[in-house]
């Protein structure tokens, strides 16, 4: 990558148009939390990415371009997703910028993760727990017919594209059959969710929780199978957190969820902010979420461009309360922007996901 070749650094702009500069002291407590998809180095290859120039695809460019985008967001909370290299390069690269991690790497053979980073005079970490979604074959019942198990009732979806990278990425294997619930469950997906206390310019709690989901649309039932897990143990976490240190915690939820707006994973997991979705779709929801997108501008085209896939997959789910809103949001590319043009990742973005970002405000209750 050449001097000239700097990657995009967006910019957080007000959701209602204001000048951000020129804003009131603020209220109450004010954040910034980034999601970002990175697109982890051992799924970079030529080959499955022949549309990208491939000086751009090299570990020493794509690391530095990465690290200047994230050490330039400006985020006091960084939620990533296909982080790999965490313990050789990134977690000392970024730590040293002022941050403290927590990182979790898949299951099996896989060498990335989700990791997340909290500027550590902003917050201080109270507590913290992993998902594992390979725990969902603990609620599978030994049965002589596993087709019979529910989790083969296929979900349809919309979003019937996959990437060139995840195709790639789990190749089909016809010695493992996908009728076998243990079979079809087992994808090695993970998450990670802590509670952070913020204490100015008061005290209270808020609860971060990183994750990435499945990618195969064939497979959308385990998606929302994925999901169903995430909030069941989100909602237990939290009851826990507000027991255990006596608040009422904000929720926040990001990640890559491999899910386009308006399929069943998205759906569920914003049903329970829509008593009618809820009604018609599904069993009553743990907890109510809303996305910050659709809270604000609406959700954006895309956060993922390749020539075989352009849509929306990255999300930031917010608990909705009187209290907490988000008050600008990390602006992203038009997908007829010069830079996008020919799919990505390219000079100009690192990854073939863009990061997300919204700033938040809690008031007192």
């Amino acid at each position: 990558m050449s001097t000239t070749e700097t990657p995009i650094i967006p910019k957080f702009v007000s959701v209602d148009g204001s000048d951000i500069h020129s804003r009131s002291k603020p209220d109450g407590i004010r954040f910034r939390l980034v999601s970002y998809n990175m697109l982890a180095q051992a799924y970079v290859k030529s080959s499955l990415f022949p549309h990208s120039p491939s000086p751009c695809l090299r570990w020493k460019a794509r690391s530095h371009a990465l690290l200047t985008v994230i050490k330039n967001l400006g985020a006091d909370f960084l939620c990533l997703q296909e982080l790999d290299e965490y313990d050789e390069f990134y977690k000392d690269k970024i730590e040293s910028d002022g941050y403290s991690s927590l990182y979790i790497q898949r299951s099996g053979k896989k060498r990335d993760g989700c990791g997340t980073f909290y500027k550590r005079n902003c917050a201080e970490l109270l507590i913290e727990e992993v998902i594992e979604y390979n725990d969902l074959l603990n609620t599978i019942q030994d049965e002589t017919n596993p087709s019979s198990d529910k989790v083969n009732d296929k979900v349809p979806t919309e979003n019937t594209n996959a990437d060139v990278k995840n195709a790639i990425k789990a190749p089909a294997d016809p010695s493992r059959d996908l009728n076998d619930p243990r079979v079809r469950l087992k994808r090695d997906c993970v998450g990670i969710m802590a509670a952070f206390e913020i204490k100015e310019p008061f005290h209270h709690v808020v609860i971060v929780a990183n994750t990435h989901l499945y990618w195969d649309p064939e497979l959308a039932d385990v998606k929302l199978a994925q999901a169903k897990y995430l909030l069941s143990r989100l909602a237990q976490f939290k009851t826990m957190v507000s027991d255990r240190f006596e608040s009422t915690p904000s929720v926040i939820v990001a990640g890559d969820f491999n899910s386009i707006p308006g399929d069943k994973v998205y759906q569920y997991l914003t049903s329970g902010n829509s008593p009618t979705l809820s009604a018609e779709c599904f069993e009553e929801v743990p907890l109510k979420l809303c996305s910050m997108h659709a809270y604000t501008r609406g959700e954006p085209p895309f956060t993922n461009c390749t020539p075989d896939f352009t849509n929306t997959l990255d999300y930031i789910f917010f608990s909705p309360s009187d209290y907490i809103k988000p008050i600008s949001i990390l602006e992203l590319p038009e997908l007829d922007s010069p830079d996008i043009v020919g799919c990505l990742p390219n000079y100009k973005y690192p990854s073939d996901h863009l990061p997300i970002g919204a700033e938040f405000e809690i008031t007192q209750e």
